[in-house]
């Protein structure tokens, strides 16, 4: 079954269990995608739907990070619940251990020597990590490799 299809059934199966919460959050999702097919005139296959999800999890990290500074957990609880929801899509996030190996790996692969080079690792990393693991923790591991 297609992440699309799946995506559909759990918004179907919200409507009939009255999740209010959650079939919100599966209809930002769905609106999201189909904004993008829109936008490219395509239709967007999983992995496609994996980077509209991660790129809505990423601001949705950020706007928690700017409730609880504003002191508004009542807003930051409803983004982490709508994440909660986001995350039951996306692929088995990997471990630190995995993403040293793979960074590890890459580094190798691409024989960087510096800083200069950490737009080569990240060109070979992010179609492999894409959807599993937070590109922000990767980039600090990178540049943790390349400046040791």
């Amino acid at each position: 079954m297609s992440l699309k299809v799946r995506i559909s059934d759990d918004m179907k199966s919200a409507m009939k269990a009255k999740e209010a919460d959650k079939l919100a959050a599966i209809r930002l999702l769905l609106a999201a995608i189909k904004q993008k097919e829109v936008d490219e005139r395509v239709e967007l296959d999983d992995a496609a739907i994996v980077t509209v999800i991660d790129k809505m999890l990423k601001q949705r990290r950020d706007s928690v990070a700017q409730y609880e500074a504003a002191r508004r957990q009542d807003l930051a609880d409803k983004e982490k619940g709508e994440m909660a929801v986001l995350m039951a899509y996306m692929p088995q996030q990997l471990s630190e251990a995995e993403i040293d190996e793979r960074v590890a790996r890459a580094v190798a692969d691409s024989g960087a020597a510096g800083m200069q080079d950490m737009g080569k690792v990240m060109g070979l990393l992010r179609p492999q990590l894409a959807g599993r693991a937070d590109m922000a923790l990767v980039s600090a591991r990178i540049k943790a490799k390349l400046s040791a």
